[in-house]
């Protein structure tokens, strides 16, 4: 690729970082962010290159995830999921979709998806609802077969991205065996509505309204072409659902230091001994961080799945969003009360860190899943609810 993926990262950040005082503000979606995504044909960043794509690996995408996100952690987490779906479905090979079982129209399904996404469209997750946060096998939105296709029925949360993208990734349970989860990808338009909810501490510019879907959808929209891959996937591709996040958060984190030495150095208070170690703790905790999600990366590439390779995806999960969050609090108590003031770039980051451990998986639930590896348990079963 990916020199020319992760230059373009480079490019677009200032411009992210230039626009993002005002969505976050406002609360409004970047849309002239997408439309720089799309002009540098990032959308196709993890499509494979006989599709039109760049064919890059996850450790390409972690490098540039954590470039866009310098420039504005909503958007790089808007992207992320877009790279979530692109990559699940670029790294099924014939001999995982084999094993699988998924026949050969649903590949001949999925290279048109991958195909749209190279030449510009983006596709958006919609996992979580209420109640039942992430966890695919608590999930009430339903599906049943119908004449030549699907109908899904249901609500869904946290939906970022929600009445801009393209299509949508829904997880469903079967209405005729509830064991049964599986996932579409449904096109926008009739049968979908967003429901405007998304207010909230951090990550405000990344429209992640509710979702209500009452929508029929053709047979070939069924990811896989088999009913119950979901909870399938999610163990066989943990990095998607758990570590895509943590490089976006290693931005943050550095786009906190960056910001913050602006400031101390505008403002005189570089030579203060203390603030100078804050900045150097957080370079540090910073630095850790990204060599952590840089390991994960690398051995996802090399071993997808291994035991070893699925540790380290929690644990970059797990260090991502709690040095974040510790990070951005530091920098800016050493910054002081004028950078906490609305509109001063150090606040919108130290509200956008602080998300970083509250998404799927939390970093309490990355913590107990490392325990019970470390205890020689099962974190995928041992515990007292399903991580799925």
């Amino acid at each position: 690729m990916t020199v020319h993926a992760l230059e373009a990262a480079r490019r677009l950040a200032p411009r992210f970082a230039a626009r993002a005082a005002e969505h976050d503000r406002d609360g409004s979606f970047p849309v002239e962010d997408f439309r720089d995504l799309r002009e540098a044909g990032l959308f196709g960043l993890m499509v494979p290159r006989a599709l039109g794509g760049l064919g890059a690996s996850f450790a390409e995408y972690a490098a540039v995830a954590t470039e866009l996100a310098r420039g504005n952690g909503a958007t790089a987490l808007v992207f992320n999921m877009h790279a979530s779906v692109t990559g699940a479905l670029g790294a099924v090979t014939e001999e995982l979709a084999e094993a699988l079982g998924v026949p050969d129209e649903a590949l001949v399904a999925r290279d048109r998806l991958l195909t749209a996404a190279a030449q510009g469209s983006w596709y958006a997750v919609a996992m979580s609802e209420r109640g039942a946060g992430a966890r695919l096998s608590q999930l009430s939105t339903v599906y049943e077969a119908t004449d030549g296709g699907w109908h899904v029925k249901g609500s869904k949360t946290f939906c970022s991205g929600a009445g801009h993208a393209d299509g949508y990734l829904v997880a469903a349970r079967s209405a005729a065996d509830q064991s049964v989860v599986s996932q579409f990808l449904v096109p926008a338009g009739d049968g979908l509505t967003v429901e405007p909810t998304w207010d909230a501490l951090g990550m405000r510019a990344t429209s992640s309204h509710d979702l209500h879907l009452d929508v029929t959808v053709p047979a070939d929209r069924l990811l896989g072409g088999v009913e119950g891959l979901a909870l399938v996937v999610a163990q066989l591709m943990p990095h998607w659902l758990v570590a895509s996040y943590a490089a976006v958060y290693v931005g943050v984190a550095q786009a906190a230091i960056d910001a913050a030495a602006e400031h101390l150095n505008a403002r005189n208070l570089a030579g203060l001994p203390a603030v100078r170690a804050r900045l150097g703790r957080a370079d540090a905790a910073t630095a850790a961080a990204r060599l952590a999600v840089a390991e994960a990366a690398r051995r996802v590439d090399e071993e997808p799945g291994d035991a070893e390779t699925n540790r380290w995806v929690w644990r970059a999960k797990l260090l991502a969003g709690t040095t974040a969050a510790e990070v951005a609090a530091s920098v800016l108590e050493a910054a002081g009360t004028s950078a906490t003031r609305r509109g001063h770039p150090l606040e919108r980051l130290y509200r956008d860190a602080r998300c970083g451990s509250l998404h799927p998986a939390t970093s309490d639930v990355c913590a107990d899943w490392l325990g019970i590896a470390a205890l020689g348990g099962d974190p995928d079963r041992d515990g007292l609810a399903p991580r799925w």
